[in-house]
């Protein structure tokens, strides 16, 4: 057998050993949340209604993360995610009202688009600091919006006389088709009649996939579909090859025949694209534009693809958990209370796996004292969480809108492997400098 061969071959067993690991683990998790269900008498933490819901508010924290996923592989941070979202609410709202679902669809990707292309003229042709150009757009994006609301939407406009205001568009003409699948999500439903049983695990998978399958929206296929798509051109495709290069070494790419700047434009333009399609489906779910309805999902988004550790399926987990956390506190302040006991219970399961680990190091004459910290915060942090479980019965409104986003965030942190921005992310380009 040939070096490459052999090299190849251990790629492939390292790639199918992640796979199977995470199936593990969300099985695993699946497995705790039905324990945790049973045990604290919380239907709604695996109910279809939950992860219907999850999954909505997941949609547009994902599709803003990928958005900064493909500006990021090609070396430009994109922080005016928030700001290229809003143009595409406005832009959806605009031509959704008049023309209907696909039209909006189209609209919302082409404002998202513009708003990546000031991102890109600015950063990669101008030199302009990203951090800085993307400030300026997320300030741009509400200014312009409200101008153009100012100028289309007043008083004695066609599209006020339709029920638009300064702050809101008329109602969409259409809106996306929604599907389900016959027989398990329709019809007879049997998923539905086997969640209504509130059997151990087997009601809460049903609960679980008949959320994923009942009555969605065509546009959050679309959204889910993104995910492997984009995995698929980044990581299996010679455009997507050179296009991360832009963001590890730019002068190595454009020594092998690459045009940077050109990639960069593509990439950030796609982002802004992205981002734009999050808004449009935040118009799909109100049926129309509000001004303010974002409300930050562009940054989250961002926290959500740095979670990710810049990869496709590590964004969709956070995107996930986010949307999990919303939708959770929204169905029942009661399974709020809940997650103490499921954050108890996976810190318990991290504070094991770190000792098992440790015990082999030692074994091997590789351990140390200062390994023993993660292992005694993980500890207290599960005692503390389960002493909140059995003490506390009802949580105020205020914690209730906080606790799923600490706890997520907690998990996140845990579970998160380390982090790897690329290389050249952010770094100012010029060609044919030395670097």
């Amino acid at each position: 057998m040939s070096a490459t061969t052999a090299v190849s071959t251990a790629a492939e067993a390292r790639r199918v050993r992640r796979y199977h690991l995470a199936l593990i683990g969300v099985a695993l998790v699946i497995l705790t949340l039905s324990l945790v269900r049973v045990i604290a008498g919380t239907p709604d933490l695996t109910s279809s209604g939950t992860v219907a819901a999850a999954l909505g508010l997941a949609v547009p924290i994902g599709l803003a993360g990928l958005g900064g996923l493909w500006a990021e592989r090609a070396g430009v941070v994109n922080i005016g995610l928030e700001g290229m979202m809003v143009l595409g609410t406005w832009f959806a709202g605009w031509a959704g009202y008049q023309w209907g679902a696909t039209a909006a669809l189209i609209a919302g990707l082409i404002g998202g688009a513009l708003g990546g292309l000031i991102h890109a003229v600015a950063t990669v042709t101008f030199g302009v600091d990203h951090i800085i150009s993307g400030v300026a757009i997320n300030l741009l994006g509400p200014g312009v919006t409200r101008f153009l609301s100012e100028v289309l939407y007043r008083e004695g406009t066609p599209a006020s006389q339709a029920g638009a205001g300064i702050t809101t568009s008329p109602t969409l003409a259409s809106n996306p088709p929604r599907v389900s699948l016959p027989l398990l999500s329709s019809g007879p439903d049997w998923l539905g009649s086997l969640e209504a049983q509130r059997w151990f695990l087997l009601s809460d998978v049903a609960g679980i996939l008949r959320g994923l399958t009942h009555q969605v929206s065509v546009m959050v296929i679309l959204a889910v579909a993104m995910v492997p798509l984009s995995y698929f051109v980044l990581w299996r495709t010679a455009f997507g090859l050179r296009l991360r290069s832009c963001g590890e070494n730019p002068w190595a790419a454009e020594s092998l025949g690459v045009n940077v700047y050109l990639m960069k434009y593509i990439a950030t333009m796609i982002s802004g694209a992205f981002a734009g399609l999050g808004g449009v489906f935040l118009v799909f779910v109100t049926t129309k534009y509000v001004e303010g309805q974002t409300g930050g999902r562009g940054f989250i988004g961002l926290a959500a693809m740095i979670f990710g550790n810049w990869r496709p399926g590590g964004l969709a987990v956070g995107a996930s958990l986010f949307g999990y956390a919303d939708g959770l506190q929204l169905r029942s302040s009661q399974a709020v209370t809940g997650l103490f006991l499921f954050g108890a219970l996976l810190l318990l399961v991290y504070a094991g796996t770190r000792i098992r680990a440790l015990l082999t190091q030692d074994a091997a004459g590789h351990g140390g004292p200062g390994r023993y910290t993660a292992i005694a915060l993980s500890a207290l942090a599960a005692v503390v969480f389960l002493w909140l479980w059995l003490t506390v019965d009802d949580l105020p409104n205020e914690f209730v809108y906080i606790t799923p986003h600490v706890l997520t965030l907690l998990v996140l942190s845990v579970a998160s492997q380390r982090l790897r921005m690329p290389k050249a992310d952010g770094v100012r380009y010029r060609r044919g400098e030395q670097h």
